[in-house]
């Protein structure tokens, strides 16, 4: 791949003149001394970084970041404030969808219209009708005026036009979701065939999974400023770390519905001899990939998987037994709590969770200063693989909707998952058993 640049954005600032009346416009421009009656809303402000040819790049964050003020700019649809953006190469967008249809015109004569605007001749858009016309599966309505299209048809012609013009850079806001879930499936599919072509691809979307499996970059804004530029995974888990302390201001304030806590699903502290294997004072490392985040109502004290005789290992076998065991201190009063475990591929899905509320137990109040220790046996019905594990306690404000994160911890540790017999493996990413019963039919349609 070369190591060209393609994109650069340098210092790109974008103002708008916000106007609490109309006529203050008109007084504004007419005032003799230039008063100014407006205040400056900063869509963008001094933005920058780079995307190198080849490159997929995610940019994410809360709508009103400038993310669309951005991908305009680049694309030229916007004038900046101040800054500017170099783009080398023919580029295919998809702002908004049919953005530069007319709706007079037939689908056939908006494709060329829409190629003429990517900066396509109509000798070159020809031979890419046929391939165009099959991805949208539009073909008995292409003579037809695009108004008397339904919006999936209108949509699906509209990303088709964009993703199979073989453009140097395509540029994508929001756009995956378009059409029916076989339509999606073949977007994602062509976009990665041409990421493994070298296209260069600017991608806009809040499906954050998307972003951390498509991109290899992130660019991360807020407010107009960019927040992070780098790994698109570590892009993305500073947004979600952003948002779920967002989230946990707003929930503070609300209480547990006590009434939705079953007091007969509530467990009490154990009194069996559980072995308590894992550190009472704060053990935890930091280590690289690791996120942590959380209102500190609680701090997570130390973590481990531990085998049937509580030695800790993240050397696992399918299928067999473990005890998961975490200690925490709360740092406040609280009706009940919840302690989890959630297991990632190492792309960052997530596969599996352990909750307890998902097992309908519920946890016993807890004071300031408690120190409790929660254990859980498990089992890894996976395919042999390696795996992040992440934990977190929380507080559930709305049970099983909406947590609040007292310490959440993701990358804490990495289990390395095997089969017990290398004769015996499965393929699908789960182990799954089921009871199968075959009948067979006589060839009179008789049971034999």
């Amino acid at each position: 791949m070369e190591n060209t640049t393609v994109i650069k954005v340098q210092n790109l600032t974008k103002v708008y003149h916000l106007y609490k009346k109309p006529q203050d416009r008109l007084k504004e421009a007419l005032h003799p001394l230039r008063k100014s009656y407006h205040h400056d809303f900063y869509a963008l402000q001094d933005v920058s970084f780079e995307v190198k040819k080849g490159e997929t790049v995610g940019i994410i964050g809360k709508n009103g970041a400038g993310k669309s003020t951005l991908l305009k700019i680049i694309t030229g649809v916007l004038t900046p404030s101040a800054g500017h953006a170099e783009v080398h190469g023919k580029v295919a967008s998809l702002l908004e969808l049919g953005a530069g249809f007319n709706p007079e015109m037939t689908g056939l004569e908006n494709i060329y219209l829409n190629g003429t605007l990517m900066g396509f001749s109509k000798e070159e858009m020809a031979p890419k009708i046929e391939t165009i016309l099959a991805f949208a599966n539009i073909s008995e309505f292409i003579d037809q005026p695009v108004k008397m299209y339904s919006s999936g048809m209108f949509a699906r012609l509209a990303f088709s036009v964009a993703i199979n013009v073989d453009a140097d850079i395509l540029i994508v806001d929001e756009a995956l979701s378009v059409g029916d879930m076989l339509f999606q499936a073949k977007c994602i599919a062509k976009m990665t065939s041409l990421m493994e072509q070298g296209t260069t691809i600017l991608f806009v979307s809040h499906d954050i999974h998307a972003v951390r499996a498509l991109c290899n970059h992130g660019v991360y804004l807020e407010g107009g400023k960019v927040k992070f530029v780098g790994n698109a995974g570590d892009a993305v888990d500073m947004y979600i770390k952003d948002d779920q302390q967002a989230s946990n201001e707003q929930l503070k304030s609300m209480q547990v519905d006590m009434h939705k806590i079953n007091k007969e699903k509530m467990i009490d502290f154990s009194k069996e001899k559980v072995p308590v294997v894992v550190a009472l004072e704060p053990s935890i490392q930091e280590k690289e990939g690791m996120v942590r985040y959380g209102d500190k109502g609680a701090e997570i004290l130390d973590y481990g998987i531990f085998d049937a005789h509580f030695n800790r290992t993240n050397q696992l076998v399918s299928k067999q037994d473990y005890y998961i065991q975490m200690s925490i201190r709360f740092h406040e009063d609280l009706p009940t709590f919840v302690a989890t475990t959630t297991l990632f591929s190492l792309d960052g899905e997530q596969l599996l969770a352990w909750i307890n509320t998902q097992d309908d137990v519920e946890f016993p109040p807890v004071s300031k200063g408690d120190v409790v220790v929660v254990t859980n046996k498990v089992n890894f019905p996976l395919k042999q693989d390696i795996y992040k594990l992440g934990t977190s306690v929380e507080y559930p404000t709305i049970p099983l909707l909406q947590h609040r994160f007292l310490d959440m911890i993701k990358g804490i540790d990495v289990v390395d998952v095997k089969f017990e017999s290398p004769s015996k493996p499965f393929h699908s990413t789960f182990y799954t058993k089921g009871e199968y019963i075959v009948d067979k039919i006589s060839t009179k349609g008789q049971k034999q």
